[in-house]
């Protein structure tokens, strides 16, 4: 399991912003899994990291997030990139990539469903549109009886 697998994707985009900001003061590598470092945190604190590649949820930071906890945290992930900076760019490529599929999928699942609907009778279209009143959220029929629905 990846350090990316452990981190949230707010400790990875921070930890991002920290090894772009070259906010990791020293590190040293410990044997081939494990490296420990200080980095700068907010307010000029430094942390204390060790980054256990092999097994992240082993890895260990001073900071209030990560403290006595099995958390990637932004700090280890700034580390991470620091030691190994042609990750950065597989992990952007990988981030553009899954976006790009994404966006493909979004863009098939739009046009199906258009194909579908335009295949419904009338009384399919209302019973669907009645279900997804009762089942969807509250904001959905708001956004109906204010977009359709005359008060006179």
């Amino acid at each position: 399991m990846g350090i990316f697998n452990c981190a949230s994707g707010n400790s990875i985009w921070r930890g991002l912003d920290y090894y772009k900001g070259k906010k990791v003061v020293s590190y040293r590598k410990l044997d081939d899994f494990r490296y420990e470092g200080k980095v700068n945190g907010s307010h000029e604190k430094v942390y204390h990291v060790l980054l256990d590649t092999k097994h992240p949820r082993r890895s260990k930071c001073d900071c209030p997030h990560a403290d006595g906890r099995r958390v990637v945290c932004k700090h280890m992930v700034a580390l991470y990139f620091t030691v190994f900076p042609d990750e950065v760019d597989r992990f952007l490529k990988e981030v553009e990539e899954e976006s790009i599929e994404y966006a493909n999928y979004e863009k098939e699942l739009y046009q199906k469903t258009m194909k579908h609907i335009k295949k419904m009778s009338k009384s399919e279209l209302q019973a669907a549109l009645i279900h997804i009143f009762d089942i969807g959220p509250e904001w959905i029929y708001d956004d109906f009886v204010r977009s359709y629905v005359e008060f006179r």
